[in-house]
């Protein structure tokens, strides 16, 4: 389907943006972005908004403490993807450097399904556990938690998921989406949750007498927290902006983790210019690559290490996983939308597209319903065969559209047909039994008619307008590439009219550009195109910065385009 241009409106607040300073582009941006005034693009750490009111927020940290003081072993269970990887690996290195006896495990995706299960805390367990923290997940863990209790384990849940109807008993729940949470902020991501906890843990301890210098500096941190929370592209809100644009001025210092300084070194990339895409883009795709293939603690082991040629030769093994992930995931992609080619003819009024084949690979489902959620515009359940027999399932969604609900509704309708689930709006996982795909399949579309409007299933191409004669440069490029942008936040793109002026193929299958706008003449690159392209066309396009043999210039990615009419 061809998506509509639409172009965001410019609320008046752009005006008084640019009255206090702010570039007019930048101020129609962020002003378009819901920013009223100049204080809230302040993003110094002083700006971050204080604890209050996260729930159980004290608890934590002093039951951190006294585990810390009374040397109780202390058992970090992760999640398999790059928020709970670094969500590890902050809890471990400040842990450590207050003076924990701490250790991790890691489920592996594969044998041990999702989150705080029983098995787990029979490995926790057999590592001397006292006292359980679980990172990025854990707040629908009912029965894991009661099996902690039955053998004298405390638990500490620290995650951002939404909870299941019953909060785990007894332990410590630490969720800003759990009810009664009044932090300011909802969308914070399981490593930005585990950051709060670690300074309520350092408070603690400076309260019990611990002198500063005893204590680590946990902004020293913050490349790992911008790192997760981009790569699991949670809401850009506030609270995410400071904590990921501080994370970035660290890795631009040179001030990055060994680890991650290491996924840059074996990505060719310069951490000098390092940028929300590097994160999302390069090194978290490299992180989730062990979770997805093998065994999340490379990962975590990655990010936790001081040592730099352990990194680098962890890098080096996470890059050769990120290939063959692509590999893979590529042949799934192509299977999966060759039975959608026909979409609108032979999939007509259907609101939801689940997909399952016997052969796939259930560690790239996810990122499978993503590639066909954006192809179709619609919410996608991707299955595939676990390894215990079961089916796993990984969902994507489109606005107007809460997964993690639908899925609890599908759930309540039809009793016993969903073994698990748990995720938020716009991802969620789930397991079924084998042969219950298709039963799923049509509840599942069932609620989505119910849901969605036509006009939340019309998608829509949102732009930032058209730049006046001027406005298009390097430097503003140059500012683009600098800023925090995601979901809630999205990355400027803008559209015009521009004449063909030149076309040549490079890599066999991509168009380098020339565009004419007036007098100005842009270079552009069109990925994935060939065919001679019109003389005239009306493009959507975000500006670049292209680095070559350290000269920066001004490139023009072209996302889409149209015959000028």
């Amino acid at each position: 389907m061809t998506p509509a241009i639409v172009r965001r409106e410019v609320p008046r607040a752009a005006a008084d943006l640019a009255r206090c300073g702010v570039d007019p582009v930048l101020a129609r941006l962020y002003a378009a972005r819901g920013v009223a005034a100049v204080d809230e693009l302040d993003c110094s750490l002083a700006r971050l908004p204080p604890p209050d009111g996260m729930m159980n927020l004290d608890r934590a940290g002093e039951r951190l403490a006294d585990a810390i003081v009374r040397r109780e072993r202390v058992v970090v269970v992760a999640d398999y993807d790059a928020d709970g990887a670094t969500a590890c690996a902050i809890a471990r290195r400040a842990l450590a450097a207050m003076g924990a006896d701490v250790r991790f495990v890691v489920p592996n995706r594969f044998e041990h399904g999702y989150g705080l299960t029983p098995p787990i805390i029979d490995i926790a367990a057999s590592m001397g556990a006292r006292l359980v923290v679980t990172v990025d997940n854990g707040s629908a863990s009912v029965e894991g938690v009661a099996a902690a209790a039955a053998r004298g384990i405390d638990v500490l849940i620290t995650d951002h998921h939404l909870p299941g109807d019953t909060i785990p008993s007894p332990a410590i729940v630490v969720d800003p989406n759990q009810p009664g949470c009044a932090f300011v902020s909802r969308h914070v991501a399981g490593v930005g949750v585990m950051f709060y906890v670690l300074a309520a843990t350092r408070a603690a301890l400076r309260a019990r007498g611990r002198g500063e210098e005893s204590l680590p500096a946990l902004a020293g941190l913050l490349d790992l927290v911008a790192l997760g929370t981009i790569a699991d592209v949670v809401r850009i809100d506030r609270v995410n902006r400071i904590l990921v644009d501080q994370g970035l001025r660290r890795i631009r210092a040179g001030r990055a983790q060994p680890g991650l300084a290491a996924l840059f070194a074996v990505a060719g990339r310069d951490p000098a210019q390092a940028s929300v895409a590097d994160l999302g883009y390069v090194a978290g795709p490299r992180v989730n690559a062990a979770g997805r293939l093998a065994d999340m603690s490379i990962g975590i082991r990655l990010l936790a290490t001081d040592d730099e040629r352990e990194a680098l030769a962890l890098a080096r093994e996470l890059d050769r996983m990120n290939r063959e992930r692509r590999d893979i995931e590529a042949t799934i992609v192509d299977e999966a939308l060759a039975g959608l080619d026909d979409w609108d003819a032979t999939a007509a009024g259907r609101a939801s597209v689940c997909a399952f084949r016997p052969t796939w690979h259930p560690g790239v489902v996810g990122i499978v319903a993503s590639r066909i959620k954006d192809r179709v515009h619609r919410p996608v359940v991707v299955f595939a065969p676990g390894s215990d027999g079961e089916v796993r399932g990984s969902g994507r969604s489109i606005a107007g559209f809460h997964l993690r609900d639908a899925i609890d509704r599908v759930a309540k309708r039809e009793p016993g047909l969903v073994v698990r689930f748990g995720g938020h709006a716009y991802a969620a996982g789930l397991t079924l039994r084998p042969g219950d795909v298709e039963r799923f399949a049509e509840a599942f579309e069932a609620v989505a008619r119910e849901t969605l409007t036509p006009d939340d299933l019309e998608q829509r191409c949102e732009t930032d307008g058209e730049l006046r004669p001027g406005e298009l440069t390097a430097d503003l490029a140059r500012r683009l590439r600098a800023g925090v942008w995601g979901p809630g936040f999205p990355a400027p793109r803008f559209d015009a009219g521009f004449a063909v002026a030149g076309q040549r193929i490079v890599g066999q299958k991509h168009s380098r550009l020339e565009l004419a706008r007036g007098d100005e003449r842009y270079d552009a690159v069109l990925f994935g195109h060939t065919d001679r392209l019109p003389a005239h066309i009306h493009a959507v396009y975000r500006p670049e910065l292209n680095l070559w043999q350290g000269r920066e210039s001004l490139e023009l990615v072209v996302e889409r385009w149209q015959p000028a009419s």
